[in-house]
């Protein structure tokens, strides 16, 4: 059996690679899927923090970093796509 450990960086980078290929891919999608995994997300990893906060668990760092950077990951590669294609979105085109 493998025994594989990614480092939160290589996570971050496989991540980031992933969202970049759906944002070129499909835009709207990408733009739809970003603003709502990422909120949800975000919001699983506040509710973990504060459950932590309050009472401390078995849960290890790890887990904590992972959504971090699952939230960071979507909004690094909206940037990026912006930025290379100058903030245009080929859904908000008009098609006449």
């Amino acid at each position: 059996m493998l025994n594989i450990r990614l480092s939160l960086l290589e996570i971050f980078l496989l991540e980031t690679v992933v969202w970049l290929a759906l944002w070129l891919l499909n835009d709207y999608l990408a733009t739809l899927l970003t603003l709502i995994l990422t909120a949800i997300v975000f919001a699983v990893l506040l509710i973990a923090l504060i459950a932590e906060w309050i009472e401390r668990s078995k849960v290890p760092r790890l887990y904590f970093g992972v959504m971090g950077v699952s939230v960071l990951a979507p909004v690094v590669a909206a940037i990026l796509y912006a930025i290379i294609f100058g903030g245009q979105l080929n859904f908000l085109e008009s098609r006449l």
